[in-house]
């Protein structure tokens, strides 16, 4: 008696967000969730965690989750290997040009409170006067002259504003200084400054070729404009049911929270096997 054919996967590739996506409130991944992405997993898709947060800070969570695999960090400038602890590719912004889009927005509206992510595996995040620390950032570090923040090579600039909102702020960034760098907003508080044309999409990208997969196998789900671009690079893009208006202008579809499992909800509906 023959073996019955296989039943091809969806997907090959499930690419998530951290932070409002993956991870609940507390930091956790639901039971739930966990199974639906090993069900998948085990039917041979394969899952990438894609994040805003910088190697440094998203590692304690990677190892806390026990995930081995590859992840996107820093806005898709960094490619790391969490099961070995290793840096696999890595871009940092050109600082003359971050000082240089600095000043034209500060010409434009006034000064701002500012932090930078430090490069590599150990890289702090510095901030200098004013600038509110986000919780993720736990072991950021305060600096009081402005001019050290460019004493080493960065990987993103984070800006805030005495009177804007996120949301207007990265609207005049994009305005005063978007031939520059690049601008996304990746949580509340958090608008950043990247090189140009990097987006999560782009760390995605090269973490994908190296598994031999391409945006045609990618299911990807996020929560924030920071996560527009891998939604619209992959075949299906997902949408948290309290994602940001404009990431959920561009989904295919929108599930139910990361507090609801809306990961998987959707791997469940489509890794399942038919009765």
């Amino acid at each position: 008696m023959s073996d019955s054919p296989s039943v091809p996967l969806p997907y090959r590739l499930i690419a998530t967000d951290l932070d409002g996506t993956l991870l609940r409130g507390d930091h956790t991944v639901s039971q739930r969730t966990r199974a639906a992405l090993a069900a998948a997993t085990v039917a041979g898709a394969a899952h990438i965690v894609v994040t805003g947060r910088t190697v440094p800070v998203a590692r304690g969570i990677l190892d806390d989750l026990d995930y081995h695999g590859l992840a996107v960090c820093g806005q898709g400038a960094q490619v790391y290997h969490a099961g070995e602890h290793r840096l696999l590719t890595s871009v940092t912004l050109d600082r003359q040009l971050g000082a240089l889009a600095l000043e034209k927005i500060e010409s434009e509206i006034g000064p701002l409170f500012l932090a930078v992510a430090r490069d590599g595996l150990d890289g702090k995040v510095l901030f200098g006067p004013g600038y509110r620390v986000h919780p993720a950032e736990r072991a950021a570090r305060s600096l009081e002259d402005r001019a050290a923040l460019w004493s080493a090579p960065v990987s993103k600039i984070y800006i805030q504003h005495a009177r804007l909102g996120d949301d207007e702020l990265a609207e005049a960034a994009r305005t005063a200084a978007g031939g520059l760098v690049g601008v996304t907003v990746a949580g509340e508080g958090l608008v950043e400054l990247l090189p140009l044309g990097l987006t999560k999409a782009t760390g995605l990208s090269l973490a994908a070729r190296r598994l031999g997969l391409t945006a045609e196998d990618t299911i990807a789900f996020g929560d924030m404009p920071n996560d527009i671009a891998m939604l619209r690079w992959a075949a299906h893009g997902v949408a948290m049911a309290g994602a940001h208006d404009e990431l959920k202008a561009v989904a295919d579809e929108v599930t139910a929270s990361n507090e609801a499992d809306g990961i998987a909800l959707v791997l469940e509906r489509l890794f399942s096997p038919a009765p």
